[in-house]
């Protein structure tokens, strides 16, 4: 995988799903893609839905997963997507990336719109108040910095360990109370 320092290093994405309310980990998916836009968004969304019982009303996540395709799937299952716009190749178009274009589908159409309102920009700030301290907490703390192990299942597994202790250690007032 590509690294910061833009050599290549053996390593993994480990994408997590917290819910903003209580900021439970609800979801660990490990891949070997380098990239978050590799349509991995409806399949965490999925995982969520499994283990909560409950439909995903709303998604909040990095601009790295922005595709297309992600946000039509999502409204067709119901979802609204927070998603902020990838930035402007041109430096003339910057500031205008959620403008509506001619061949916008309904549902890209219905994103530019939600992610323009301060509603939804009121919403997409709850991701980065949860999700960046979820997996600073996680990297710092809990042994999710440099996963040590080879292979997407064992990678797997150290991640559900590192979500399951951190909601263990989040909860443990309640759970013992």
């Amino acid at each position: 995988m590509k690294m910061p320092n833009g050599g290549f290093n053996p390593a993994v994405n480990v994408q997590l799903a917290t819910d903003t309310a209580s900021r439970a980990i609800l979801g660990v998916q490990v891949s070997s893609e380098g990239s978050d836009s590799a349509g991995l968004s409806a399949p965490m969304r999925q995982q969520v839905e499994e283990r909560s019982g409950e439909q995903v009303e709303q998604h909040l996540f990095d601009g790295g997963y922005l595709r297309t395709a992600d946000i039509e799937q999502a409204q067709s299952d119901g979802v609204e997507l927070f998603i902020p716009p990838k930035m402007a190749k041109s430096p003339l178009r910057r500031g205008r990336e959620l403008e509506p274009k001619q061949g916008d589908s309904e549902a890209v159409l219905a994103w530019k719109q939600r992610m323009r309102s301060e509603a939804g920009k009121e919403i997409y700030k709850q991701r980065a108040a949860t999700s960046e301290t979820v997996n600073a907490d996680l990297r710092s703390y809990r042994g999710l910095g440099q996963i040590t192990v080879r292979g997407l299942a064992k990678a797997q597994c150290v991640a559900l360990w590192c979500a399951l202790a951190y909601n263990i250690l989040h909860f443990a007032a309640a759970l013992l109370g």
